[in-house]
């Protein structure tokens, strides 16, 4: 790596960086022209982050004479590796609660509510609980944003000074939209951001239901970009099986936000339209088994969360409502007539589908 200096860079400063550079075992070769002084380190500075010495008002540039892998972290085992999750509610919970089991080396969550910390601590789920974002998390080998998805890209433009140079940073959000896109170019040269999407999680919310068997069986989408190395999107798949999943996919953003639409945003509204019918009155509780609790049990829903989800998505999941309307369509057509035949048919589709899946 070689450091190249303003010309108004005063020698104290130099000698500085100089000295603490020593310190912590490079050599220096320090060469100087008539309009430039540069210092060409010396030694594995792979764990150099280029972005510490370009803060330094009197550094010109910075220029790495061997590429680095970015590899790094995710060569190496679940439990060698620490951990940062950031929102300990139900989701981030859950995944430290599973990443305990694994025996991960150290697991750190920041959230702003001090007594679920607190709670994680005493329980021995997470090992530093930290309620702002400070340079703890540059301990962290992986991050894991388990937040609002329109609050990711804020956050890790707001934090990515304290994170680990080569560290892997994946999400939980069910939404894609712009989000990859805006957060790629915060990354440092050797970090990695992977979005991803576990299809798992309750109707409750917060902490205190966490459960990190809820990943067990579950579907865990993987959304690359083409930035990201073939060695970080196999450990991030090679993690959701180890924590409980059943399969893992890649898609694109498009893909996955034109398909969720359908798989799980879809059912939500549906379920939600269900229970919100004008048939509902005070006696409906007692006329209702399997077929109803099934039907709107997604019903019971985070209304902040979903809303801002719907609207993120809000084109895609029109097309869908307007393609379940079609369907309806049909069936109120076969009712009207008595049409049995196309009623059978309609089933049938729905039934050989349904099988398809499980």
């Amino acid at each position: 790596m070689i450091i190249i200096f303003k010309e108004n860079a005063l020698g104290t400063e130099v000698q500085s960086l100089r000295h603490e550079l020593e310190l912590s075992g490079f050599r220096i070769d320090d060469s100087r022209g008539s309009e430039t002084h540069l210092f060409g380190i010396v030694g594995d500075t792979r764990n150099l982050d280029e972005r510490k010495f370009l803060k330094l008002p009197f550094v010109e540039r910075v220029v790495r004479v061997t590429p680095v892998s970015k590899a790094g972290n995710k060569t190496r085992q679940f439990n060698e590796l620490s951990y940062a999750i950031i929102g300990l509610g139900l989701m981030g919970g859950s995944y430290a609660k599973a990443l305990r089991n694994l025996g991960a080396k150290e697991i750190i969550a920041l959230d702003r509510d001090e007594q679920v910390l607190n709670m994680a601590k005493e329980e021995g789920v997470i090992d530093i609980g930290v309620t702002k974002a400070d340079d703890t998390l540059g301990k962290a080998d992986v991050i894991i944003c388990c937040i609002y998805p329109e609050a990711i890209v804020g956050f890790i433009r707001d934090n990515v000074q304290y994170f680990k140079a080569d560290a892997l940073i994946t999400d939980i959000a069910g939404i894609k939209g712009h989000l990859i896109s805006e957060v790629q170019p915060l990354m440092g040269p050797r970090m990695e951001f992977i979005s991803g999407h576990p299809m798992a999680g309750k109707q409750a919310n917060g902490y205190g239901v966490s459960d990190s068997v809820i990943f067990k069986n579950c579907n865990y989408i993987i959304v690359p970009e083409s930035s990201n190395t073939e060695a970080a999107c196999g450990w991030l798949e090679e993690f959701a099986r180890a924590i409980g999943a059943k399969n893992t996919v890649r898609v694109s953003p498009e893909e996955h936000d034109e398909i969720i639409a359908f798989t799980s945003d879809l059912p939500h509204v549906l379920a939600v339209s269900l229970i919100g019918s004008q048939s509902y009155n005070d006696k409906t509780k007692y006329f209702v088994a399997g077929s109803f609790k099934d039907g709107t049990r997604v019903a019971d829903i985070n209304p902040d969360l979903w809303s801002n989800l719907f609207i993120a998505n809000k084109e895609k999941v029109a097309v869908e409502v307007d393609k379940l309307i079609a369907q309806l369509e049909k069936w109120r057509e076969a009712l009207r007539k008595g049409d049995a035949e196309a009623m059978k048919e309609l089933m049938r589709t729905g039934r050989d589908r349904r099988k398809e899946l499980y």
